[in-house]
């Protein structure tokens, strides 16, 4: 009797859950601003992933094995765009993950969360609260050692580093914000990006029309003794 091949089903990693990517609008912003200043930062080097709140698949053929960081970055990957990203395909795994927790997600961001990413490697593990909710202060880091995730301990100025980034993470009027240690400079929000051109662009123009101010007066002073000299000469002598 010929045998009959039964296939396994394939399994489907959906792409979203159907909701909203952050809490709240200051989540939000806060998110597009340190998924933007990373990027940026990290621009020039092809081998540097940055993402966040997109599906995290950690187990082949399991579905159900899957996380959605804010924000996470992986190193020795392409920055090509996923519509998820499955860690047995990429062969990596986050080094970095942040998260912008508050009182309803205090749970699993200090529980299960945290031991997830310990479990699956993730070296360093930041916890931001915007609104304080119940971190005081709001910023904490941890770093793997070892199996778990110990705290990081926080500079004079409240800072964390991140040996990942290289950046330093702080807060600044209540938002999460990245700071270059070579520098001292913080990495600039999209909004911030925006007026630093709109500064420069007004700069350029009161530069030019300086120089054009300038010119008219030199050919005024140039041409005034010339008139001058002209009509001397053309009176009655």
């Amino acid at each position: 009797m010929k045998k009959t091949v039964v296939s396994a089903p394939e399994i489907r990693y959906p792409e979203s859950d159907g909701k909203p990517m952050a809490e709240t609008e200051l989540h939000a912003n806060i998110l597009m601003g340190l998924l933007h200043a990373l990027r940026d930062h990290f621009r020039e080097e092809a081998d540097v992933y940055i993402s966040g709140s997109m599906f995290l698949y950690y187990e082949e053929g399991n579905a159900q094995a899957v996380c959605a960081p804010d924000a996470f970055l992986v190193r020795e990957v392409s920055k090509e765009i996923r519509r998820v990203y499955q860690t047995w395909k990429e062969g990596r795994w986050p080094d970095l993950v942040i998260e912008l927790t508050s009182r309803s997600t205090k749970l699993e961001d200090m529980g299960s969360k945290k031991a997830l990413y310990a479990e699956l490697g993730v070296k360093e593990y930041f916890l931001f609260d915007p609104y304080q909710e119940y971190l005081r202060p709001p910023l904490r880091g941890y770093r793997l050692e070892g199996a778990e995730h110990v705290p990081m301990e926080p500079s004079s100025e409240g800072r964390m580093r991140s040996r990942v980034t290289g950046l330093e993470l702080g807060v600044l009027e209540g938002w999460l914000r990245l700071y270059d240690p070579a520098t001292g400079e913080r990495l600039l929000t999209p909004e911030e990006e925006a007026e630093a051109h709109r500064e420069e662009a007004r700069a350029r123009l009161k530069a030019e029309q300086a120089r054009q101010a300038a010119e008219a007066e030199s050919a005024r002073l140039t041409i005034e003794p010339e008139r001058l000299r002209m009509e001397i000469r053309r009176r009655p002598q």
